[in-house]
Formats: structure tokens, sequence, C-alpha cells
């Protein structure tokens, strides 16, 4: 068990230094490009590691080709375009506080789309972490509040991300996790070279702080990580599992304090709010004996 918990805890770190490894490797590459590169290098690692354990991927894509397109384009593709694209213009930090709420907006989603009733606690968790992320995009400027357009991209990645969550609930095959996310991960990578050639826009040269930064988010940030955020769904079950997401802003502000960057009074209130609300959500309600 505590080996499980610490894969898990590794996949967290990992998300979190995407949300810093992104600012190298699009100060050499436009968004497209970085998200394309990103998503082609892991898919071919994934495919890789799915043939080496003789998944029937060919069986698998004969059959649901077009799931794993939709939920490629949408977990993928939309969800890298719009982080990418946030990254350029807001902090990670920031970044990776809205991201913390995704479990709230999966549940809402969820509701919505699945009809799956949210529980007391999401329905008190909400306003706290919402509360939170208010504090975080206006600065704690609340008298004059503006939301700036880097973090209106990363809201709009983290719709994205929360529509795949319960796009993913209903529609993804049953079977080898592995094989689904070799082949969701291969979909969203065409999707995004796709769109990158079609826009004109030119792959710039890879310096060695790029190269490395992006081969880190492609090696730790997406195969290990799923990887071991599936091994995590399997053994501890979705709800345990997901507790961990409220370590991302945490780590990533870690990160960024290592770097020279310190986290604003702003970010560390909204935070702690974020936190709350999402520890709230997911811990499991107490019993009195």
């Amino acid at each position: 068990m505590a080996t499980t918990y610490l894969l898990v805890t590794v996949a967290v770190f990992f998300w979190a230094a995407n949300f810093v490894l992104a600012g190298p490797v699009l100060a050499d590459q436009p968004p497209l490009w970085a998200a394309s590169l990103r998503f082609l290098l892991g898919a071919a690692l994934m495919i890789a590691i799915a043939g080496f354990r003789r998944e029937d991927l060919k069986g698998l894509l004969s059959r649901y080709a077009g799931t794993y397109l939709l939920l490629g384009t949408v977990g993928i593709a939309a969800f890298n375009l719009f982080f990418f694209y946030a990254l350029r213009i807001t902090s990670a930090a920031n970044a990776a506080l809205i991201m913390a709420t995704n479990p709230l907006l999966t549940t809402l989603l969820a509701s919505a789309l699945l009809g799956e009733k949210p529980t007391t606690r999401h329905l008190a968790a909400l306003p706290v972490a919402l509360a939170g992320v208010v504090v975080v995009v206006s600065g704690g400027n609340l008298a004059s509040f503006s939301v700036s357009r880097g973090d209106l991209l990363m809201l709009a990645a983290n719709a994205s991300w929360a529509l795949y969550n319960v796009l993913g609930r209903k529609y993804m095959p049953k079977g080898s996790a592995l094989g689904n996310t070799s082949l969701v991960m291969a979909a969203g990578a065409a999707v995004l070279f796709g769109v990158a050639m079609a826009s004109g826009a030119h792959m710039g040269e890879l310096g060695a702080r790029a190269a490395m930064a992006l081969a880190v988010m492609a090696v730790g940030g997406t195969v290990l990580a799923y990887l071991f955020w599936s091994m995590g769904i399997m053994r501890l079950g979705a709800a345990r599992t997901a507790i961990f997401l409220n370590l991302v802003p945490v780590f990533a502000m870690l990160i960024e304090g290592a770097l020279g960057t310190s986290p604003t009074a702003a970010q560390l209130a909204g935070g702690f709010l974020v936190l709350c609300g999402v520890s709230i959500s997911m811990f499991p309600s107490l019993r009195t004996a």
C-alpha cells in the first residue's frame, strides 16, 4: 500500500511540474507545437509499452476508433491547447490552483450529463473552492474584479478535462486501461499535430533547456504519471486516489519557489480556500462512534 501511495504522489508531482516546465518549452515553441511534441513523444512511448505488454491495440482501434477520437480531442487536444496558451500569460501557481477545482467541476458535469447526484459535501465545498479561485484570479483585488486572459484559458482547460472525465466515465471501453490510454493519447496527438500543421505555425528550434523540459513532460508528466495514476485507481479506488490532486498546487508552488518565484499573498489565501473546498468534497464523512 505504501508503494501505491508513493507512486500516486510521484504522478501528482509530475503533473505539478508540467505547469512549471511549460515555460521553457514555450520560450522556444509556439503553443500548438509545444502541445503536439509533448503528446507525439508521449503517445509513441505509450504505444511501445502497450506493444511490449502485447495489448490488442488493433482490435480496440477497429471497434472503438470513434470513441478514442472523441476522448482524445476533448481530453488531450483541447485541454493541452488551452493549457499551453494559458501558461504563456498566467503563472504556474494560478493555473495549478484553478485545476485543483477539477474534481468539483467534474462532479457538477456528471450531475448535469450523467444524472449523478452530488453529495451534500460536494455542494458545501463548491462555494468555498470557487471563492478561492476568485481570490487567485483577481489577485486579491475584489473591489475591481477582473480575470486575465490566461486565467480564462486555464478555466477552459479545466472545463475540458472535467468534460473528458465525464465522457470517459460514460464511453471509455471496458478492458485494458493501458490499451485505452495509449489509443486516447495517440488520437489526441494526431489531432494536435493536424491542427499545428494546418495553422501554418512554424516549429522552432529546441534549445537544450527546452528539450530537457519537454522530455520530462513527455516521459514523467505524461507516460509515467498516467501509468502511476492508473495503478492508484486500480488499487485505491477513484475517490481515495483523487484526494492526491490536492497536492498539485502545493507542488507547483514549491517548485516555483525553489526556482526563485515566491507565491503572492492572493495565491496563498486563494490556495488555502481551494484546498479547503476540495478537501471537504473528497474526504469521507466522519462518523461518530
